[in-house]
């Protein structure tokens, strides 16, 4: 289960270095989307901030998490502001129940005008399957702020959380900063390293022109990160929030070539809708996404050979090259 190997920080991940404010520009107009009108937004950008070395999906994910999370506090509106700062701690600085070490930092802080979070809950707000949530209608697996947690602190960096329940929450995340002349010394060491040995070419992938993909999801930023992804590749994107939204679509749109589904759904479930579209619509190929590999293991869908499966969380392009796999098995069949 990638998000809780994300939590006990054994996740690989593709770091590179990446500047944070434009890291944040170009998740601007996403995050726009994802809080919807009776949000307001807020990107501060702090002088000479840096560059910081992560993995760029997996950074992606940990401002998404904070944001949606953020959203769901905010029923009846509000405002998120992401600010960036540098900073050099001379000193070990607590808050709460973490340490940041001393060093030099490049720091997001993203903050609501929530519910808050109450004082009992802060310290387990990172754990696994922990969530303020439970019972509501925003309910979700208790992975989002674990998975924030893991990514960050495998990135050597640390996240904290301040808030009092009825006054919002602020996350703050301190990733190690580096300057460009820092980047520049790297970047003319890895040059002049040996080349390692070159890899097993990677495999083309199916044309995309012309291509329908349906993503069926209930989580706002998983779908609309992953429809992000596969627009940026050249593919014509549809988007359904659960199963009865997404044969609503399907009535409209014969032009469909992939479905990707979530497996867990309120309403009908991502294997009822697999099957249901597997039968009504033959043509389709169908990709599952879960957390859970025993999902998909335990069911019969499991080996059919017109349906795959993408594990969460998953890279930009693992996503672009599951559909690409589902539309050659398509065009291979007889």
């Amino acid at each position: 289960m990638r998000q809780l190997l994300a939590f006990s920080r054994r996740q690989p991940l593709l770091p590179r270095f990446v500047r944070v404010p434009d890291a944040l520009a170009e998740l601007s107009h996403l995050l726009r989307r994802l809080l919807g009108e009776t949000i307001e937004f807020e990107l501060v950008h702090g002088r000479d901030v840096g560059y910081v070395r992560v993995d760029p999906g997996q950074f992606d994910q940990v401002i998404l998490n904070l944001a949606v999370n953020a959203r769901d506090a905010m029923v009846g509106g509000g405002r998120l502001s992401i600010r960036t700062e540098a900073r050099h701690l001379t000193e070990p600085l607590k808050v709460g129940t973490e340490t940041v070490a001393p060093g030099h930092y490049a720091v997001i802080r993203v903050s609501d005008t929530g519910t808050g979070i109450a004082k009992e809950d802060l310290g387990r707000i990172f754990e696994p399957f922990f969530s303020t949530k439970a019972g509501s209608a925003a309910a979700g697996t208790g992975l989002g702020l674990s998975t924030v947690y893991g990514i960050v602190r495998q990135t050597e960096g640390t996240v904290t959380v301040e808030s009092r329940k009825g006054e919002g929450a602020a996350f703050t995340i301190y990733l190690p900063r580096f300057d460009e002349a820092a980047v520049r010394a790297r970047a003319a060491a890895g040059a002049a390293a040996p080349k390692p040995p070159e890899e097993e070419p990677r495999r083309d992938l199916a044309l995309p022109q012309g291509k329908v993909v349906l993503i069926v999801e209930d989580e706002d930023a998983v779908r609309v990160f992953g429809a992000r992804a596969l627009s940026a590749k050249g593919y014509t994107v549809l988007e359904a929030a659960d199963g009865e939204q997404a044969i609503g679509i399907l009535q409209d749109h014969d032009e469909v070539d992939v479905l990707i589904t979530d497996m867990v759904m309120p309403g009908m479930d991502g294997a009822t809708l697999a099957r249901l579209v597997r039968q009504e619509y033959p043509a389709i190929r169908v990709v599952l996404m879960s957390g859970y590999s025993e999902d998909i293991a335990s069911d019969d869908l499991a080996d059919s050979p017109d349906v795959l499966f993408l594990a969460k969380p998953f890279s930009l392009e693992a996503l672009a090259e599951k559909v690409a796999e589902a539309l050659e098995r398509r065009d291979a069949a007889p």
